[in-house]
């Protein structure tokens, strides 16, 4: 069984946000980057899939070269095998990217070709919902989203997605795209030896290729959100905080 897991360097969540001037990227000078936690999810199903079912995990991001460190993360999860396919530090539309990785996904591809691909259900930064499921659309593939419970048995992909009060199960045939969310499982910690191993490990690196369109949407500009730098206001210790406690949610109560 080959499985592909997909997924994007982002900046460190929760990291305060500075826009460049002109409004159309992030400054990342001063942050820090990771994976979201729904890739890291994507990765470690990726290799318990294989752990499973024999075979083999590959990983595959679009980005900077710099994003080889996301790659390397993975790998000492126990990927496999990594590709990167190497952008500039220019951030592309959910639909160029998805027309890179598709071309991608079929450079990659041998005679056997991937059962599985996962991504994550959404970017931590972006957040656009948009690649995975028009990479499926390239490719020809089914695609299930936002599933939290992944099986799979004789060619076929379960995948059940929480709803309110229940569950949906879809049943697709392989290969399939999947996209997961942050629970589906409990990622494995990459060991400091195992972090060193990736260090050494070759991750190929190849020029993306994306079909240009006419059409679609434009960005306008980025907008940063908004930031509360009053101070806190101290209520008192103990209980003899609570009436002024009280006091505060009836008016809060009112003006609702």
């Amino acid at each position: 069984m080959k499985v592909l897991a997909c997924l994007k360097r982002v900046p460190n969540t929760g990291a305060k946000i500075v826009l460049t001037e002109d409004e159309q990227r992030i400054d990342t000078s001063g942050l820090g980057f990771t994976m979201s936690p729904h890739e890291e999810c994507a990765i470690e199903e990726a290799v318990a899939q294989v752990e499973t079912h024999g075979g083999s995990a590959h990983l595959l991001t679009l980005g900077p070269p710099e994003a080889d460190e996301q790659l390397r993360t993975g790998l000492a999860m126990q990927a496999d095998e990594a590709t990167l396919l190497e952008t500039d530090d220019e951030e592309w539309s959910p639909r160029a990217t998805a027309d890179a990785l598709a071309d991608g996904i079929d450079r990659l591809d041998d005679d056997e070709g991937f059962d599985l691909l996962l991504f994550g259900n959404e970017s931590a930064d972006a957040a656009n919902y948009q690649v995975a499921v028009r990479v499926a659309s390239e490719l020809g593939y089914p695609c299930v989203t936002g599933i939290k419970d992944l099986e799979v048995e004789d060619g076929t992909a379960i995948a059940r997605r929480e709803v309110s009060g229940g569950e949906e199960v879809y049943e697709v045939d392989l290969p399939a795209v999947v996209t997961v969310k942050e629970g589906l499982n409990e990622p494995r910690y990459a060991s400091m030896r195992a972090k060193m191993q990736a260090r050494r490990q070759e991750i190929e690196s190849v020029e993306p290729r994306a079909e240009t369109r006419a059409g679609g949407l434009e960005k306008v500009r980025l907008e940063a959100p908004e930031t509360d730098d009053s101070p806190a206001e101290i209520l008192g210790e103990g209980p003899e905080a609570v009436p002024k406690i009280v006091e505060i949610l009836a008016e809060e109560v009112e003006v609702v």
